[in-house]
């Protein structure tokens, strides 16, 4: 049988290994937002590998499933994949561009669904969602104004902002699990110590 404590020791590593990954992430986004153009450019390259790397996992998939019907369709993927890898890692700025114009017409399109639904449906959440459609409209119309400027800071700024919201993930999951895990070792304690005496005063009655 396992002894608790140990185990308890084992889970509160654990948790004390993602709450230090959490730190290195908040780091890694506080230092991001701070040179967002270095994140946009290591964000297009991580882009561009994880394409690379999923087209070829991809085509291996494919080969080893020749002769049947996902056999084409699997290789064309694959190779669409690795062609736009490829293209992206070679031109991470043009790339960065191109996703920064797509993102900015997201906002746009996406701010005037929420405006219009809002003042068509008027429901509960009536105020919020006109507030989240007035945001995402301002915010399209900024990042388009300000494009192709705007893609040296755009994408890297959404970059950092995602790294430094899940370092602060871990760390509350971190630092949460690990007082739980301390709080029910506590609790087992003085449990157990019960039973100790009652043995010990079983082979005192034997002896």
């Amino acid at each position: 049988m396992a002894d608790p404590a140990k185990e308890g020791r084992k889970l509160s590593r654990s948790f004390g290994g993602l709450a230090l990954l959490g730190i290195v992430l908040v780091v890694a986004g506080l230092v991001g937002l701070v040179y967002t153009g270095v994140a946009t450019l290591t964000s297009m390259i991580l882009f561009g590998w994880l394409l690379l790397i999923g087209g070829l996992v991809g085509l291996l998939h494919a080969v080893q499933s020749r002769g049947t019907s996902y056999f084409w369709l699997g290789v064309v993927v694959a190779a669409l994949n690795i062609a736009a890898g490829v293209v992206v890692i070679r031109h991470p700025h043009g790339t960065a561009e191109a996703l920064t114009m797509f993102a900015a017409l997201l906002f746009l399109t996406g701010g005037v669904f929420r405006l219009v639904g809002s003042v068509v449906v008027r429901g509960p959440q009536f105020g919020w969602t006109l507030l989240q459609g007035a945001f995402g409209l301002l915010l399209g119309l900024l990042v388009l104004f300000d494009w192709p400027h705007s893609s040296l800071y755009v994408l890297g700024c959404f970059f950092s902002l995602a790294l430094l919201f899940d370092g602060l993930g871990l760390i509350a999951i971190g630092v949460g699990g690990r007082r739980i895990v301390s709080m029910v070792s506590d609790q087992m304690a003085p449990g157990e110590e019960p039973d100790q005496a009652a043995g010990e005063g079983q082979k005192r009655s034997d002896n």
